[in-house]
């Protein structure tokens, strides 16, 4: 067990080359005059704000907890193109899909993004035969041009050798398909690092307490810095509202009379430990439309997820029993009764979808973003996919630029001239990064651990050398935080330093995977707090 004396004895004065501090970037928000404003920290908002900034204009982003803090850190951690998209024939879209996810996986952020092998299996009486999933997974990498395989059917024994967990009664056969995944909390910051890197001004932890006007128009936004209680205030040319399941909420700031845009669905998944190695994913249908997951990632297990209309405070959303047991029932279908003991579990978290307003059922709507204008002139944008982020934030960009009376004036670069892949910063071979990171250890300390040194590869690219650095000079920042897990002390300083952390959920559950490994103990909490100066 980790304990209080196991923590580096450290101040917390910020390492050289820092980021500013909390009031000095209070009082550069409040004395600038910014062409766009983007109230939002989630993956909309910061990819918008990514690509004005490449723009040339002046940026802002805020929000009132940490960056990814809700939804975008809470999805399946999937690039994919969306093979159930194909029931309802959408082939553009899976296509659409398959491209902004390679382009991601293969040239953006090729550091952070894994490739991952799917198998979907085919049960006797299930909703869908072997020949039909065949044929769709045959199509499905046909629209990704092959890039991950052919699509085909494996035997249920070659299956069971991949994933020993895998339940083989009544298996007809497995369906095979290529698709990729992520640590989405870790894509979503680099993208607010590649944000300020153009240029932007990011603050998280800040509430919006009211909205700017000048004769009718919103021209920016009342905030409250809620680690300090500091009140200050933006001006923007443009305010985007980009807050997610709130996005109401905002709307009902600039009109009280403005009417609902969206409705939730909640999406709860469960993380367990793994009783065998996995080689593969399992994708099992549950029904016509939907398909449960079970993912290895982190080397943990992640199960789900739900898909049910959500109406209470978004800041309450949370995984239920009834969620728990629907979770685990499903994942039966064909994973293994001892891989599904409650006793695994480790964490469970909820988001929640943004989806179109209208009746129905939420696991049929369409995952499209939605885009309103309100009577202030204040643009509001929800919804849409993790996997299509840039996509999303290019399209943002187009709208805001074609806006009536041009508020964002015309002395920037249209985003149709900007670099179609720009990487997400630490772009690096993986796998080179790591044998760089084993190979170049301090030479009269012990060399780094091998899961240290993949975990870094994966999750900072070649920034993961900064953090080598912070260790090699300070042999305490070295050490594990925790005997079972491969993060360091090193990526706290570092999140502290570098990252915009303010709180030790945002270390221990965004910055690294300590909570979602269960592993994040009253001690360890308690030594983050003293490392961030809390």
């Amino acid at each position: 067990m980790t304990t209080l004396q196991s923590v580096p004895a450290l101040g917390t004065h910020p390492a050289a080359g820092s980021l500013p501090s909390r009031a000095e970037t209070r009082e550069q928000l409040s004395k600038a005059t910014y062409d766009l404003l983007v109230i939002g920290g989630g993956i909309l908002g910061i990819s918008t704000a990514w690509h004005a900034a490449q723009s040339g204009l002046r940026v802002a982003l805020v929000d009132a907890g940490d960056f990814a803090g809700a939804t975008s850190s809470a999805s399946s951690k999937l690039l994919h193109g969306g093979l159930r998209y194909l029931q309802t024939g959408a082939v553009k879209l899976v296509a659409e899909n398959h491209f902004e996810r390679r382009a991601v996986s293969r040239q953006v952020a090729p550091h952070l993004a894994n490739p991952l092998t799917f198998y979907l299996p085919v049960y006797k009486g299930g909703p869908h035969g072997a020949a039909k999933l065949g044929a769709g997974v045959f199509a499905y990498s046909a629209l990704s041009a092959f890039g991950d395989g052919v699509g085909h059917l494996l035997s249920p024994a070659k299956a069971a050798q991949d994933v020993p967990e895998l339940r083989t009664d009544n298996l007809k056969a497995v369906a095979v398909y290529g698709d990729d995944q992520m640590n989405d909390a870790r894509m979503a910051l680099m993208t607010v690092r590649a944000a300020v890197d153009a240029g932007a001004t990011v603050f998280n932890h800040a509430e919006v307490t009211g909205l700017r006007f000048t004769r009718g128009r919103v021209t920016g936004a009342e905030l409250k810095d809620r680690t300090t209680g500091d009140e200050f205030g933006v001006d923007a040319r443009l305010v985007l509202n980009a807050t997610g399941p709130w996005v109401d909420h905002l709307r009902k700031m600039e009109d009280p009379a403005a009417a609902p845009s969206i409705r939730l669905s909640k999406g709860a998944h469960l993380v367990l430990r793994r009783t065998a190695p996995w080689k593969a994913a399992l994708a099992t249908p549950i029904d016509k439309y939907r398909i449960t997951f079970a993912l290895p990632w982190e080397d943990m297990l992640l199960l789900g997820t739900t898909d049910e209309e959500y109406e209470g405070d978004p800041g309450q959303v949370e995984v239920t029993e009834k969620d728990t047991a629907q979770i685990l029932d499903e994942a039966a279908f064909s994973i293994r009764d001892q891989q599904l003991s409650r006793d695994l579990i480790t964490y469970s978290f909820a988001g929640l979808r943004v989806l179109p307003g209208g009746p129905g059922d939420t696991s049929k709507a369409k995952r499209e973003t939605v885009v309103t204008e309100g009577r202030g002139g204040m643009l509001s944008v929800a919804g849409g996919k993790w996997t299509t982020f840039r996509h999303i934030g290019r399209t943002v960009m187009k709208k805001l630029e074609q806006l009536p009376g041009h508020p964002l004036g015309e002395d920037y670069e249209p985003v149709s001239a900007l670099p179609k892949r720009l990487p997400l910063p630490g772009i690096a071979n993986p796998n080179a990064v790591a044998h760089r990171l084993l190979v170049d250890g301090p030479a009269p300390g012990p060399r780094m651990a091998a899961d240290t040194a993949k975990h870094l590869a994966t999750h900072y690219g070649s920034l993961s050398f900064d953090i080598a650095r912070m260790a090699n000079e300070n042999p305490e920042l070295a050490r594990r935080i925790h005997p079972d897990a491969p993060e360091i002390w090193a990526q706290v300083a570092y999140a502290r330093d570098h990252e915009w952390a303010e709180t030790a959920d945002d270390v221990l559950r965004r910055r690294t995977t300590l909570t979602i490994r269960g592993l994040a103990t009253d001690e360890i909490r308690a030594g983050v707090e003293s490392m961030l100066g809390r």
